[in-house]
């Protein structure tokens, strides 16, 4: 069930196949962004501890994220106390999901963090999208996402052995 702030949201993704062409490579690259911070988070909370790892992590962002807005022109404020608050939380998951890599990357390694990660944000996904949660378009779950769902399950078991 959608509420009112949610709704139409479903209904305002792009459809334009060449747009999710163009957009997978990036969502890609991203990808490889997160295996990068993972290497870069583990020595750095070995050096500093986790939390101020994390912190500095955030920090760097917060100040690029702030250059940016100063030069891309004049807009107008978020107005943040008009939204749902749990369009929030992604606030306080983006620290802790940090928090966690910087911790587990120096014990299991990039691979195995990395693909632990996946099968987390896969199977979630998959919920998120079968149930419409958050406003997002509906998608049920069917047999190729349950097989796409073991594969991933058995590349982490597979990872974690070598």
């Amino acid at each position: 069930m959608q509420t009112r702030s949610t709704e139409g949201l479903a209904q305002a993704r792009p459809s334009n196949n060449l747009l999710r062409l163009l957009l997978l490579p990036l969502v890609i690259l991203a990808g490889m962004g997160l295996s990068v911070e993972a290497g870069l988070l583990g020595p750095l909370g070995a050096q500093v501890g986790h939390l101020w790892a994390t912190l500095s992590i955030f920090g760097v962002g917060t100040a690029i994220l702030f250059l940016l807005l100063l030069f891309s022109g004049p807009q107008k404020g978020p107005a943040f106390t008009q939204l749902p608050r749990w369009q929030l939380i992604g606030g306080f998951l983006g620290p802790m999901y940090v928090v966690v890599l910087t911790l587990a990357t120096p014990h299991i390694g990039i691979a195995m963090t990395m693909i632990a990660i996946l099968s987390g944000q896969v199977g979630k996904s998959v919920l998120i999208d079968h149930f419409g949660w958050f406003g997002t378009a509906r998608k049920r779950v069917n047999g190729d996402r349950w097989i796409a769902l073991a594969l991933i399950v058995a590349a982490l078991v597979l990872i974690a052995r070598g």
